[in-house]
């Protein structure tokens, strides 16, 4: 019996699952093992696979397939609709781009991210601002286009890729209630902090020793070894397919939480792509909700299980296991206070739960402005350092701890930073529903069972792939829509705890 019209469509986003893969662990390659003098060789490279992604989805046969798809569409199951739906989404935004600049932009973040990588060593903004400004060219045309063809605002077009279904309308409700609450909190929890001080933790910890604490860290969390692997990288990043996981970190010698939280963080979205459908590997449909939902499963790894109060108990003993450490400074209470310190720092990386949101906010209205062409590239130091000032009060030293921190923009992602956002919302949201469902969680994770966790949340989330529209996902999962109520709730009890908290406008 010869294939039906939506069989053939399958067969077809196989070959484009195998692509992406490719590509995938050539990026991972690029930032991890590749000579940096290979840049322009791997940018031809990836061009290549990319040209042959967009031919492939553009390509008369893909548009005649999904036409009688569509007419037979009764005959499909609801998977296979949901399906078809996305084979759909990722069409038109294939359609909407020529392949000109699909390679023209490859090629040019390909050498890019190189130059970040220089620019970050040299602490130079200007090595990297001439390649930046032609990126932003190129995304400001790809937003264009996008934008007309989907109807859609341009940051909107783009924010879209990363997380279907949210816009700079979500986007701003959000953030609108952390900046009612969010500076206070900031303000009340140092001051309550001031009078539990912290006994520094001082010494050199080596890569060897960091990498066996992590490594063992994310086996008792999930990670299969056997089907992913850890290395070190200059920004931490998670690439590669399901079944093949790439995870990386960055190593600080005097700062073992910088490489494990990093890691943890990471091993969040790495647990999230093992555990989707795997019926439906090569498909759109047993992909991601979206890149909010993705950062949901990093923050509650990073951020709500690792900075607890369990997870510390849990962690003390590999600590002296791994890196052989005693002393008060190494007891429960002190490492306690050490990761939900509140500190108005300059990394967004290394930021505590109450800041993180306010590097995002400066993130996403700084694109938004290079996007709009109000700021340009050569002010964007400035525009950065003030914009922090405002924020957090204080002025990055140098590039590198400002403008040069982050990878998101050398790699055309622009319209990614508000996914942190969302995700730390949506987080926390899953918690409550997390803690409803497993009352003895923190036993569990003092015990180092972290399998009820993965569990609940492979059935609330990681299952469903991309079956849902994204805002019908979180009502499913938490039974309310996206707000910033259950954040601010969250946040208050944990770092205003014995005070009498202030009254929150949630979202």
């Amino acid at each position: 019996m010869a294939a039906s019209p939506y069989q053939q469509l399958e067969q077809e986003w196989k070959r484009l699952h195998a692509f992406r893969g490719a590509l995938s662990l050539l990026r991972w390659d690029a930032a991890v093992m590749m000579p940096r003098g290979s840049a322009e060789i791997r940018g031809d490279q990836l061009a290549a696979l990319e040209t042959e992604c967009h031919s492939l989805l553009t390509s008369p046969k893909v548009t005649r397939l999904l036409e009688r798809a569509q007419a037979n569409a009764q005959t499909l199951d609801e998977w296979q609709l949901a399906n078809l739906r996305q084979m759909r989404r990722e069409r038109d935004h294939a359609i909407s781009m020529p392949v000109a600049l699909i390679t023209r932009l490859a090629r040019t973040v390909a050498r890019a991210e190189g130059q970040w990588l220089e620019a970050r060593q040299q602490n130079k903004f200007e090595i990297f601002a001439p390649h930046l400004e032609e990126v932003l060219g190129l995304v400001r045309d790809k937003a264009a286009l996008l934008g007309q063809a989907l109807n859609l605002a341009p940051y909107d077009a783009l924010a879209n890729e990363f997380s279907p279904g949210f816009t700079c309308v979500d986007f701003d409700a959000l953030f609108k209630a952390y900046a009612r609450r969010l500076p206070a909190l900031i303000r009340e929890a140092i001051t309550l902090q001031e009078s539990q001080p912290v006994l520094p933790i001082v010494g050199k910890f080596s890569s060897n020793k960091q990498r066996q604490l992590i490594a063992d860290v994310m086996k008792t969390v999930g990670f299969p070894f056997d089907r992913g692997r850890l290395d070190e990288s200059p920004h931490a990043f998670t690439e590669g397919v399901p079944g093949d996981i790439r995870v990386t970190t960055r190593l600080d010698p005097t700062d073992i939480f910088t490489g494990l939280l990093g890691a943890l963080h990471e091993t969040g979205h790495a647990l999230y792509d093992m555990n989707l459908p795997a019926a439906w590997t090569s498909q759109p449909v047993g992909t991601d909700c979206g890149m909010a939902f993705e950062e949901s499963q990093a923050l509650m790894l990073e951020m709500i299980v690792s900075r607890s109060r369990p997870f510390v108990r849990f962690l003390r003993p590999l600590l002296q296991k791994h890196l052989g450490v005693s002393g008060p400074e190494w007891e429960e209470e002190n490492l306690y206070r050490h990761l939900t310190r509140v500190n108005r720092g300059p990394i967004r990386v290394d930021a505590d739960e109450l800041t993180y949101p306010q590097h995002i906010l400066l993130r996403y209205e700084l694109e938004k402005q290079l996007l709009g062409g109000s700021l340009a590239v050569r002010n964007l130091p400035e525009a950065w350092n003030s914009g922090m000032e405002s924020r957090l009060g204080l002025r990055p030293a140098s590039d590198r701890e400002g403008v040069l921190q982050d990878i998101h923009w050398a790699v055309g992602s622009f319209g990614y930073f508000p996914s942190y956002a969302l995700g730390g919302a949506i987080a926390a949201q899953l918690a409550d529903g997390l803690r409803r469902d497993v009352p003895d969680l923190d036993a569990q994770i003092e015990a180092g069972d972290f399998a009820p966790m993965t569990s609940w949340l492979r059935d609330a989330v990681h299952s469903h792939g991309a079956r849902l529209p994204a805002h019908d996902l979180i009502k499913q999962a938490t039974g309310k829509p996206l707000s910033a109520h259950a954040s601010l709730r969250y946040l208050e009890s944990k770092y205003l705890a014995g005070i009498a908290p202030a009254s929150s406008a949630a979202a």
